[in-house]
Formats: C-alpha cells, sequence, structure tokens
C-alpha cells in the first residue's frame, strides 16, 4: 500500500507500506504503529530529489523499522 497525504487510509494491514518522504501531511509517525510487515520509505522526486533522498536515508537511520525504496528505473535515467 502506497497512502497518500490527501486519500483516506483504507488499509491498516499487510505485507508492504511504501511512502513517498516527505509529505507534510503525511508523515511516518503516522504509519509506525500500523500492522504491516515492511516499512518502507521512498524519496520524492523532483527538483529536491537529492535532498529527499538524504532526508530519506537520515530517517532510516534513526528509525530502522523503515528501509529505503529506490525507484531504479529514475536513477538510471530510464523514463
Amino acid at each position: 500500500m502506497s497512502p497518500k497525504a490527501d486519500a483516506p487510509l483504507t488499509l491498516t494491514s499487510g505485507d508492504e507500506l511504501k511512502l513517498v518522504y516527505p509529505q507534510v501531511e503525511a508523515r511516518p509517525e503516522q504509519f509506525a504503529g500500523l500492522a504491516f510487515r515492511h516499512l518502507y520509505l521512498q524519496p520524492m522526486d523532483g527538483p529536491a530529489r537529492e535532498a529527499n533522498t538524504q532526508a530519506a536515508v537520515a530517517y532510516c537511520l534513526a528509525h530502522p523499522e523503515w528501509r529505503l525504496s529506490l525507484q531504479t528505473h529514475k536513477l538510471l535515467g530510464i523514463p
């Protein structure tokens, strides 16, 4: 599941929760207590992608229950 800041939460358990990071209205703390087997942070794409990646890495290091997820095709320049 990949929750969005502007949408109601419909699932509260499952295998994976992948959260685009950062989102002011969807902070990881809001989802950490849900019953998902794996929690992933994916840096938000766009002009601030490098800063968002650094922030996501820092968050994962400080909160080891979260793991980093990357869109490899974007890193390789594949549309």
